[in-house]
């Protein structure tokens, strides 16, 4: 048996949530989660105090399917050609921030979020990506094995509850330490919680947010 491969083109969504007025405006792509949406995201990205000032791209992973409440919900990643997915993803994210940027009043300045399974995406658009960031905002998910340099994600946000079992806490340490050799010292957010976020961590967030805006 012989194995092949054949490039096609699908489609992605993403939704574009902008600030009143004329701009320019920084730009918070969001990645959600394993079985989420874009929608999950963007309700997500609403609730970072001062989000409202950023022009908000959450943007829905290339995989869909049908999670386990039997809703539509799509992934980012499987087990299957991971290298060849990493590429297609990049490329796909890369492709919607530079459109929204040319179509979109921004300021040059782009934020990326990501939860749990978005994380990883987060940190491979940030360093695999052709967009350079102003930082990164990571909540319940790990950084992935393949990223071998940590510096181009500039600024990071780093966020655990405290009963997460999905993303442990020796791997939340080890995440710590890796940005801490990459010279980047993250704001950390240990919040009471499971997987997901909480009142607390969206305080630091909108923190975390403010500061990068205002650099």
């Amino acid at each position: 048996m012989n194995e092949y491969y054949l490039e096609t083109t699908v489609s992605g969504c993403y939704l574009v949530e902008s600030p009143p007025g004329s701009g320019p405006f920084p730009l918070l792509a969001g990645f959600h989660g394993y079985g989420q949406t874009a929608e999950d995201e963007l309700e997500l990205l609403r609730n970072i105090p001062g989000s409202d000032r950023w022009i908000r791209l959450p943007i829905e992973a290339l995989h869909p399917f049908i999670n386990a409440k039997g809703q539509p919900g799509s992934s980012w990643m499987t087990r299957r050609d991971r290298d060849r997915r990493i590429a297609e993803n990049v490329r796909y994210v890369d492709a919607v921030i530079g459109r929204v940027m040319a179509e979109q009043p921004v300021d040059g300045r782009l934020v990326l979020h990501g939860f749990s399974q978005g994380a990883g995406m987060a940190c491979r658009t940030a360093v695999l990506g052709c967009h350079p960031v102003v930082g990164v905002m990571l909540l319940g998910g790990d950084i992935p094995p393949e990223i071998a340099d940590c510096s181009r994600m500039r600024a990071v946000h780093i966020g655990r509850g405290d009963r997460d079992r999905f993303y442990p806490q020796k791997r939340f340490e080890a995440d710590v330490a890796r940005l801490r050799e990459a010279g980047i010292e993250p704001v950390v957010s240990q919040f009471r919680g499971g997987h997901g976020p909480t009142a607390e961590y969206f305080d630091a967030a909108g923190r975390f947010l403010n500061k990068i805006g205002r650099g």
